[in-house]
């Protein structure tokens, strides 16, 4: 179903609504602006429906917001350390969004444009995306495009490619932020099991601060499962960031059919796995969420949604000895991403 009646978005035209369900009574919204994912709604044992997405009451009230809430991130999700790097000798300069830095692909990036809806069903949509030479200082001229899916299986799939016509970084992904809960509580009593050896240590600002370090004997590792809450703080890497908001490089490495994470909601009534073909996984704990606008036109307060972000590590292009695939897309090539959200009720 595409609804067109949805208030004006920044440009003057209104915003495109889709909804996507499935025959178990999963049903996802999503519009146009800023190809992003407004709602989930998931089929409990008891036969009631669950919201599980973070969302603002309207969608003017997402352009409004610096949460990132749903939206899709581009061209390079995460941070790029003093908004430049260097590829084939020459320094790329890009636009700040962050203080000197740039994340989530500057102050412009892709969760603040329209996309094309190209076709859509009931269980289907597709959005693409062109962005010109030089945008947000980017190089090359890039076409973006990402399906969203309904499983039978109740999993929105989130397939995103993009072609470059000069070497660009290029690592979207969606900002999705889950509360299993379904309503608004402290995701930390959340369990979270995270399938990673390693993780990559940032100071305040995010940014890469060393190599990647194992996760044994830190509050970093969840390779078993346990509450968010258990070693919330207990290491001075999240203190800088006031929680977790850290990369972990997946023991999957690509394989999209491995899982790359679980999560149960405090109740343990729902489940969520995540699989990706990205070789990290974000973990972001909702830290700066306070004042966020919420659903019945109320603000969300920290630590009221996390985020489960696929994607390459962060600054990347500053780092190409990370054991990880090649962040710069060339001429030629197809980038692809696969990252696909699974709910089970319990």
């Amino acid at each position: 179903m595409l609804s067109q009646d949805h208030g004006m978005a920044p440009d003057g035209q209104p915003f495109k609504l889709i909804t996507l369900h499935n025959q178990t009574g999963m049903e996802v919204m999503l519009m146009d602006w800023g190809a992003t994912l407004l709602s989930c709604r998931v089929p409990l044992k008891d036969g009631h429906t669950r919201e599980v997405l973070l969302g603002c009451e309207t969608p003017e009230q997402y352009t409004h917001q610096a949460a990132f809430l749903g939206a899709s991130i581009g061209r390079y999700a995460n941070r790029i350390d003093s908004s430049q790097y260097t590829h084939d000798r020459l320094t790329v300069h890009l636009k700040p969004s962050q203080g000197e830095h740039q994340l989530h692909g500057g102050p412009e990036g892709f969760d603040k444009r329209r996309w094309k809806i190209v076709s859509h069903d009931s269980q289907q949509a597709v959005l693409q995306l062109t962005s010109p030479d030089g945008d947000q200082g980017f190089p090359g001229n890039l076409t973006a495009s990402v399906i969203y899916r309904v499983t039978p299986d109740n999993r929105i799939a989130i397939i995103y490619q993009a072609q470059v016509d000069k070497p660009c970084p290029v690592n979207l992904t969606n900002h999705a932020y889950f509360n299993l809960d379904g309503k608004k509580s402290d995701i930390r009593q959340h369990r979270l099991q995270l399938f990673a050896e390693q993780w990559l240590p940032v100071n305040s600002n995010g940014i890469p601060s060393g190599e990647l370090a194992d996760v044994q004997h830190t509050g970093f590792d969840f390779r078993g499962p346990k509450t968010i809450a258990e070693d919330f703080l207990r290491d001075e890497n999240q203190a800088g960031v006031k929680g977790y908001d850290h990369a972990f490089l997946l023991t999957a490495r690509g394989d999209a059919t491995l899982p790359a994470a679980h999560v149960w909601s405090s109740d343990n009534k729902l489940k969520m796995s995540v699989f990706t073909s990205a070789p990290a996984l974000q973990f972001y704990s909702g830290n700066y969420l306070d004042g966020t606008p919420a659903r019945q036109f109320t603000h969300y307060a920290s630590f009221e949604g996390l985020a489960l972000e696929s994607e390459f590590l962060p600054d990347s292009p500053n780092h190409p000895e990370w054991p990880q695939p090649d962040c710069v897309l060339k001429p030629g090539e197809t980038w692809q991403s696969i990252t696909e959200y699974q709910f089970t009720a319990l």
